[in-house]
């Protein structure tokens, strides 16, 4: 028996040995080999160059600049290399003057450890002109690595800043959401740059090398090029978007030139900044500076600035009031006030318009019709409609992160605030005042649905690589909307022609054009006021916003031109000249025929 148990007992012990051989010689063979092959072979991943933003005219708008980044050796911080490590610094500053010492040793320190077998970044960018003159000698040093390493610059400065975007050093959470931008150190953080970013960057190539045991290289296995250099074309013209800025000289809003299809071809938010400030990280005094500024420049007012639309918005509630509730032909009685409950609410002019029908409303921009339209019609439609118009809700304009507005209604309200809704908010609704805020690019999609009739979606990119993006027109108004709407546009043309006209006489365009002024309020007018105080008397921040949205030519539609300045006052009177010059502009350029 005890025989039987040592064979049994040897034969367990046997099988144990057998099936460990068994499992180091085979199944553990592939284990082995990759661990064998990462320990020989390096995988480097090749940073793609970013494409470039040109106009539509081919002029670069956000380039690279070429230039090199400087690398070193890892473990030189060992007692044993120090030495070494401070000489590769003393000759680093001494060929190359403009290097802060102590920036390097930090940033070399930040990444430097026992585990790291990889060049360190040293230096994020020379220029070309400065290291040409000491390449050769650099290069020769076996513990400097200078490798090249393109830099974004924007040779137009601040002009279309808003629109084209910056880029600049990746953060934590840009790193999180994509591992090229990891790689490539930089990521798009406004305008075109952050819209089409994925585009823009590429994809990364993959170089395959053997090593020996000193991590130096032996052998080139495999090269698999970076998908790089990919293009955006806008349809902004950059020379006009130059003109545009020399026109809004020491002042705050926004100028936005469409055709009525959608393709922008100016688009610019003030005031501008140097886009170049960005690319390596802006200083704590530049930062506060701008951040700081009481005229926002930091803020996209194209998308992201809210502003009450005035009377702008007339020539759309206008359409609604003579589609539903109220007579084509149906007029009013304008007295310059108009009772209601315990408030009086006024016409801006003094002694009221009298007689007034709907044309004359719109071209003389007479409150009191639009007071008395809205209490027939009621909130109800005229939130619906407006919202079918496109405000209340995004352009779908390819810019980031766009603001929807607000279009009160009673839903609206009782979301918001859980509060009933009043006739009085109808009323001053009716006049783009109150809670209702637009963007001046809804505005500008606005005018072009009052000019033909068809909604675009905004679009400021021309191709995409070999992506040519076509214009998206939406059908949005009713059959009897559409047989209305040449009252509106006749409507429209005599705000700029008759004179009568609230913009007639502030207009010098060699093209014939129509358009609405508005003057939307930004502090309140007491009950008790008599007479109210005149815009060039105030004080400047509590001006009214001066608008001005137009079309032209009238009889052929092709453009829409808006200009909004804050705190300009009478939309007329503040933006009239600019928007002139903008359309003989078009007109010299030829893009007007």
């Amino acid at each position: 028996m005890k025989i039987k148990f040592i064979l049994f007992l040897f034969s367990i012990v046997w099988l144990a040995i057998i099936i460990r051989v068994f499992f180091l010689s085979v199944e553990s063979n592939t284990y082995y080999e990759q661990l064998s092959y990462n320990n020989t072979v390096k995988i480097e991943e090749i940073a793609p160059v970013r494409g470039e933003i040109v106009d539509k005219n081919n002029k670069a708008i956000a380039i690279n600049k070429l230039g090199f980044k400087i690398q070193l050796s890892p473990h030189l911080r060992s007692k044993k290399n120090i030495n070494q490590f401070n000489n590769e610094i003393d000759i680093l500053t001494k060929l190359l003057p403009s290097l802060d010492r102590n920036k390097i040793i930090k940033n070399y320190k930040k990444v430097d450890s026992y585990y790291n077998h990889n060049y360190i970044d040293i230096v994020q960018f020379v220029s070309y002109e400065e290291i040409m003159p000491v390449y050769s000698i650099l290069n020769l040093r076996e513990n400097i690595s200078i490798i090249p390493a393109p830099k974004r610059f924007y040779p137009y400065k601040e002009i279309g800043s808003h629109i084209v975007g910056y880029v600049s050093r990746a953060n934590k959470r840009d790193i999180k959401d994509d591992n090229l931008i990891e790689l490539i150190g930089y990521t798009g953080k406004t305008g075109i740059e952050n819209y089409y970013n994925t585009y823009l960057q590429g994809l990364a190539g993959k170089r395959e090398i053997k090593v020996n045991a000193n991590n130096q290289e032996v052998e080139e296995l495999s090269n698999k090029e970076a998908i790089e250099d990919r293009k955006v074309i806008l349809n902004v013209d950059i020379e006009l978007q130059k003109y545009i800025s020399s026109l809004f000289v020491n002042q705050s809003g926004a100028v936005i030139v469409m055709g009525v299809d959608g393709a922008i071809l100016s688009a610019s938010s003030f005031p501008e900044y140097d886009l170049n400030t960005f690319v390596n990280g802006v200083s704590i005094e530049t930062w506060n500076k701008l951040s700081n500024s009481i005229e926002k420049p930091f803020t996209n007012k194209l998308i992201h600035g809210l502003y009450p639309p005035g009377s702008t918005i007339k020539t759309g509630l206008g359409l609604i009031y003579i589609t539903t509730d109220v007579s084509p032909y149906w007029s009013v009685d304008c007295v310059a006030s108009m009772p209601l409950g315990k408030r009086i609410f006024r016409c801006w002019k003094k002694d009221g318009h009298r007689k007034t029908d709907l044309k004359k409303a719109i071209r003389e921009s007479c409150d009191d019709y639009f007071y008395k339209g809205s209490i027939q019609v009621g909130i109800k439609k005229m939130s619906e409609g407006l919202n079918r118009y496109g405000l209340g809700k995004k352009t779908g304009v390819d810019l980031p992160n766009e603001f929807i507005g607000t279009v009160p209604s009673r839903e609206w309200k009782r979301k918001k605030y859980n509060q009933p809704w009043y006739i009085g908010e109808t009323v001053n609704t009716s006049i783009g005042q109150g809670d209702f805020l637009v963007t001046p690019m809804q505005m500008a999609q606005f005018t072009a649905l009052m000019a033909t009739s068809k909604l675009p979606r905004p679009y400021i990119a021309k191709k995409v690589g070999d992506n040519e993006i076509k214009p998206d027109l939406e059908d949005v108004l009713t059959e009897k909307e559409l047989k209305r709407l040449p009252t509106i546009q006749k409507a429209m043309y005599e705000v700029c022609n008759y004179p009568s006209g609230t913009a007639t006489n502030y207009l010098s365009s060699k093209v014939k054009i129509a358009g609405k002024t508005g003057t939307a309020q930004v502090v309140g007018i007491l009950q008790d006021i008599d007479k109210r105080e005149l815009e060039h008397e105030m004080e400047y921040y509590t001006r009214s916003h001066a608008w001005f949205t137009s079309y032209g030519p009238y009889t052929n539609p092709q453009y829409v031109v808006l200009v909004m300045v804050e705190h300009g006052g009478h939309g007329g009177a503040a933006a009239g000249t600019i928007v002139s010059n903008i359309y003989n502009k078009l007109l010299e350029l030829e893009y007007i025929k």
